[in-house]
């Protein structure tokens, strides 16, 4: 599968987690630890907000750990909202517009996981993406069509919801196909204010996501980490693995939860798919 970062907090340049680490995420593209895979060489990539509203991209088909222009942007690039992910495709093509992020607008999305017998169902699923929407598909991952399935579902409007009846109709249509557990995923969402993430599986059994403890906290466990102080107590980091082995640094993600990261402060409650019968019910 794949492995990702999602960033907030005060602006920073991306090589400060991308390279910096000793198990970052480009060490973690080659030699990833809690993943399926521990090769993630399918292709990367990183979308930053600046001082436009809408996010900026860079993918690519190489490897991370062997991009030199990424190490060369990584250095250059300061910001305070970035996501980034290294890939192991699950079956489909290694282009790259089947590299994540992906960005419509001012949202950019990403996700680990899978969609069990994609080609079972994609038909299905597509049919189901709002007309206006569909043109703006490009790749042909599963990924890309849970993020155009959930700005059809009122994205802008309520995240969680809107992924709620996403996964809701993608487990539904795997079902119908005789797929017992149709759903894999951590993903994370950004308009540019908020990060959303979520962690869900159908079989409750979903891949490593962590959050990072608040800086605060950080800054008095390791008085001596400069890191630790030359960030801002608002800064929160999401990741598919943990950066160093740092007792205290990480929490996991509560199994089967959607968090929110707003101003500094990270919430999570518990996620639930909505069925179609209960959306039509709405």
């Amino acid at each position: 599968m794949c492995r990702w970062l999602a960033y907030s907090g005060s602006p920073i340049a991306l090589e400060e987690v991308l390279f910096k680490p000793s198990h970052s995420l480009v060490v973690q593209s080659l030699k990833a630890q809690k993943g399926v895979e521990t090769t993630n060489g399918d292709g990367f990539g990183i979308g930053w907000y600046g001082r436009s509203p809408q996010p900026r991209l860079y993918r690519s088909t190489s490897p991370a750990w062997n991009d030199r222009n990424l190490r060369e942007l990584a250095a250059e690039i300061h910001s305070g909202l970035f996501l980034a992910h290294v890939r192991a495709s699950t079956g489909t093509a290694v282009q790259q517009t089947n590299c994540h992020p992906f960005r419509h607008g001012n949202w950019l999305w990403m996700h680990n996981g899978l969609i069990q017998g994609f080609a079972k169902v994609k038909r299905e699923l597509l049919l189901a993406i709002d007309a206006p929407l569909f043109s703006c598909i490009e790749g042909t991952t599963d990924s890309e069509i849970m993020f155009y399935l959930a700005l059809s579902m009122g994205l802008a409007a309520d995240p969680p919801k809107a992924v709620a009846r996403m996964v809701g109709l993608v487990e539904g249509v795997g079902r119908r196909h005789g797929i017992e557990h149709p759903l894999q995923m951590t993903l994370a969402a950004s308009d540019g204010r908020d990060l959303w993430v979520f962690r869900y599986s159908s079989e409750r059994r979903s891949r490593s996501l962590y959050y990072s403890t608040d800086v605060k906290t950080l800054r008095k466990l390791y008085p001596d980490n400069p890191q630790f102080r030359a960030v801002s107590e608002a800064t929160r980091l999401i990741v598919s693995e943990p950066f160093a082995e740092l007792p205290g640094a990480w929490n996991e993600v509560p199994e089967c939860s959607v968090g929110l990261v707003r101003d500094g402060v990270e919430t999570f409650q518990a996620f639930e798919p909505l069925s179609s019968e209960a959306v039509a019910a709405e």
